[in-house]
């Protein structure tokens, strides 16, 4: 059974390549490992040794300490979500996507597509 604190490192290391639109391929290549240690990584089925996550952080182009953050609260959260927002809401893919497409939009017409939601998010 994987650690929580090896899932949490995972989950972000999945979380930030999405953001910067890396593949497992990209990233391996990157670090010189092969993509299925990524995949292993990502789910939490092994550890990430602290020289390869160093690594791992300069490929992303993000400091160490971002595969740690959240880490603490994140058992608090799941212990206290009721609404209708996934807890791990950075682990849904379909949400990384929808947050990497909003911000390719154009400033301007980003800030009426906030506003345009919040409206419906109210409505519903």
């Amino acid at each position: 059974m994987p650690h929580p604190v090896d899932v949490h490192v995972g989950k972000r290391i999945r979380h930030r390549r999405w953001l910067v639109g890396m593949t497992q391929q990209q990233l391996a290549q990157s670090v010189g490992i092969k993509f299925q240690q990524i995949q292993k990584y990502e789910t939490g089925a092994n550890r990430v040794s602290a020289s390869r996550l160093w690594d791992i952080a300069e490929s992303l182009d993000v400091d160490v300490s971002f595969f740690f953050e959240g880490l603490a609260s994140e058992e608090e959260a799941q212990q206290e979500h009721t609404g209708s927002v996934p807890a791990d809401i950075l682990g849904d893919k379909e949400a990384l996507e929808l947050v990497r497409s909003y911000y390719a939009i154009p400033e301007n017409q980003r800030r009426r597509l906030f506003d345009l939601a919040r409206v419906l998010s109210d409505v519903a």
